[in-house]
């Protein structure tokens, strides 16, 4: 009998019919990644429900030298829970483990890996409570994988990304071991933090869990702005403005060109432009209060917008004038990536640059690709109170659909060239993956990679956990 024979049955064994399949059909669906850039092959995809059947998995694999590749909710935007090509790898599904417990008195969430964004948010909100970070997969993306790749999205302004989020992680190891740091402690100075050497790792150290999270007090009240600008300057002094008439109530402050706008519309139908009249930029802006201010929230927007105009900082504004059209105002915002990939072959950028650089680092690169490669266009939008920056590069029109692979690819090795002279990072909130391994070996910084590796090899001595990906 064959060692993958064995292997299989021994597997199915312990995780029973429902925890084993190599049926084809079943399977296809999550070897490609969300891009459609990355396929491969699968031994089979495990679903264990407990963080006992995953042990065990890890230790039989690691037994007999199969290699795993976790997998969530397969929205990953780098190809990192794709498997490659070979066929040797046990795709690990670990949306069965989708337990959610709640202290509402401890403002804390402890979940399973496989507990979906969405879900999370519906259930706290039930005991007056949220979990503050969202981003456009909140759909399909689950904790386990928010975990993995430190994940970040909108409201990092004010919340940070998943790292600053994270109150105690459970993961097991390439060995089987269990890494159980699920009590949060506000003091624990016994040495290294594990969790945050786990945290962005992307399953190549070890599979996480479960996640002891934070929650904040539910909103009592939002406002939502979308405002015209002449350019990202001017974005870049609405926000330090924001910062300073609201707070910590600023929550969100998006930036957007004009093409991305129209981008949107004509992928939307039902979509309508928030203003009148073209604007070279658009900013959108949330501000939210407890139920303490809830009352004086939309009189202090009004008051703040009216000193920005008095102050030349935008070109025109409106409310959302309740909450239908607040999140009318954030499907733009959320569909930008999904219109511009309808409109054609491009490549897309995640990353980020020194906060009071972005916006002419943009003005810098823009022009810069477009000249050297002419025909394409480049699109800059993202959060600016951070940093990060989605910079994607649409082909020339009629260009071939393996544009991205040739010329595309030439080009994103400019960018990130572009990038790393500017004190950046080739990768702000989505990862390494396989897509980026290539250039973080050639442009990262050689002490940083040198560690990285001696913590791979002593974690995972046979590489087995999630190989090809990061490192």
């Amino acid at each position: 009998m064959s060692d993958t024979v064995t292997f299989l049955e021994e597997a199915s064994s312990r995780l029973g019919p429902r925890g084993l399949t190599r049926d084809a059909d079943l399977i296809e669906p999550w070897l490609t990644d969300w891009r459609g850039v990355f396929t491969g092959k699968a031994l089979a995809m495990a679903s264990p429900s407990s963080t006992a059947e995953v042990a065990e998995l890890v230790k039989l694999c690691a037994r007999h030298g199969v290699p795993i590749v976790p997998q969530g909710g397969n929205s990953g935007m780098v190809g990192g829970a794709t498997p490659d090509e070979t066929g040797r790898a046990l795709l690990l599904s670990l949306r069965r483990l989708d337990t959610l417990a709640i202290d509402s008195d401890a403002r804390r969430a402890t979940g399973g890996a496989g507990v979906v964004l969405q879900t999370l948010h519906e259930k706290v909100a039930r005991h007056g409570l949220r979990f503050p970070l969202t981003l456009g997969g909140k759909g399909s993306a689950t904790i386990g994988g928010l975990v993995s790749t430190n994940a970040g999205g909108t409201q990092v302004l004010r919340h940070g990304a998943m790292r600053s989020l994270i109150l105690g992680l459970e993961a097991v190891l390439a060995d089987g071991t269990v890494f159980s740091a699920l009590t949060p402690l506000k003091k624990d100075n016994r040495g290294f933090d594990l969790k945050q050497l786990l945290i962005g790792s992307e399953g190549t150290l070890g599979i996480v869990t479960a996640a002891t999270l934070r929650l904040v007090p539910a909103i009592a009240d939002r406002v939502v702005i979308w405002a015209g600008v002449p350019s990202l300057q001017a974005a870049r002094k609405l926000l330090l403005f924001c910062e300073d008439a609201a707070g910590e109530a600023l929550e969100g402050f998006e930036v957007l060109p004009h093409l991305c706008l129209h981008a949107v519309l004509d992928h939307l139908p039902a979509a309508r432009p928030p203003l009148n009249g073209q604007h070279a930029w658009h900013v959108l802006i949330e501000v939210v209060a407890d139920s303490s201010g809830a009352a004086t929230l939309r009189d202090r927007c009004e008051t703040m917008l009216a000193d920005a105009f008095g102050r030349d900082l935008l070109e025109d504004a409106t409310i959302a004038a309740n909450d239908t059209q607040a999140e009318a105002f954030w499907l733009i915002r959320d569909s930008i990536a999904p219109a511009e990939r309808a409109r054609g072959p491009a490549v897309q950028h995640d990353i980020s640059v020194p906060v009071e650089k972005m916006p002419d680092f943009v003005d810098a690169i823009t022009p810069a690709i477009e000249r050297e490669w002419p025909g394409t266009e480049v699109v800059a939008f993202g959060h600016l109170g951070d940093g990060n920056v989605h910079l994607h590069v649409i082909a020339p029109e009629g260009a071939d659909p393996a544009w991205p692979k040739g010329v595309g690819k030439t080009i994103s090795a400019r960018v990130y060239d572009f990038v790393t002279e500017w004190g950046g990072s080739i990768s702000a909130e989505h990862g390494i993956g396989q897509l980026k391994r290539g250039e973080l070996s050639r442009l990262g910084d050689p002490a940083a990679l040198a560690i990285m590796r001696r913590v791979k090899a002593a974690l995972d001595p046979a590489d087995l956990l999630n190989p090809g990906k990061l490192i």
